[in-house]
Parts: C-alpha cells; structure tokens; sequence
C-alpha cells in the first residue's frame, strides 16, 4: 500500500505544491507536538478529526486549540459527534491516526472547515504521516481539501 504521505505528495503535485509538504524530524501526531516541532502557537495547527455521520464519512478541521462542541455539532449534522474507530481511520479515511488530513483521501470522504481556523492567516494541517505538515492560507486549505463548507462546530478548549 503506498504510505498516506505519498499519497499526499502525489495529490499536490497536480497543483506544483508537492516540494512544500514538510517533514520533521520529530512527531508531529498530536497538535502539542506538531505545535513544539514548528515553533508555533497550537491554535494554528488545522487539526483533522473524523466522523460517522449517517453512512457519511466526515472529516472537520479545526483550530488546534478548540475542542468539538456537541450541541453545535448536532445542530449542524443533525446527529450526535460519533468519532471514527482508530482502527476504521485508516481504511475509511485513506491515512492513520496522527497523519490524518484532508488531502489525498479516500473517495466520498466530505471535508468540513470549522470558523475556528478563520482567526490566521496560514496554518499547519498534517500531510498523511505523523511528522508530516504543508503550510496553507485558509482559503488555499479550503480549496485543496475540497471542502463543502464552513461549519461552528466548535469550543475554546
């Protein structure tokens, strides 16, 4: 199987970007982690979780430092926040746990951008293993992750 990472390289080379996905040293899995390995605030790395909702499969990205907000999130999916299992992340989504990311993934997966990532002007989402990163404004992550659309799912930690 070729790794997430390759998979993400591959998904930007269409656009001329794939020399910009970066890989450090050191994990980048957790957003503390990703946060320390950059030298940045939490809050501008665009972690990326992921949902059952109905049959969907739904990835949010969000600020590093803000948490889901159950009532917001039912409000707007209209079902209660259903994390996918570590062990279904990767055959559902296309990448593992601590690599996960809206590029790249697999077909029918929908891409939500929470408000959260609105506050900067270019965060660090992670590019599909777990030292990997690509730095993007929000509206370039919006458009390369194929986003549906902007969501307030979404609480201060």
């Amino acid at each position: 199987m070729i790794m997430s990472i390759e998979k993400v390289r591959e998904y930007f080379k269409q656009f001329g970007m794939e020399d910009r996905v970066m890989e450090s040293e050191e994990s980048s899995a957790t957003v503390p982690l990703a946060a320390k390995a950059l030298g940045v605030e939490e809050g501008r790395i665009a972690k990326t979780l992921s949902f059952h909702v109905n049959e969907d499969v739904v990835l949010v990205v969000l600020a590093g430092d803000v948490k889901i907000d159950n009532k917001k999130y039912k409000a707007t999916f209209n079902t209660k926040a259903k994390m996918i299992g570590p062990d279904e992340v990767l055959p559902l989504v296309g990448h593992d746990i601590g690599g996960v990311c809206p590029f790249g993934v697999n077909e029918g997966v929908k891409v939500y951008m929470d408000e959260s990532l609105k506050k900067y002007e270019t965060v660090f989402p992670a590019a599909g293993s777990t030292n990997s990163m690509i730095e993007l404004t929000i509206d370039d992550l919006y458009k390369y992750s194929k986003a549906i659309e902007w969501v307030d799912i979404s609480k201060e930690n």
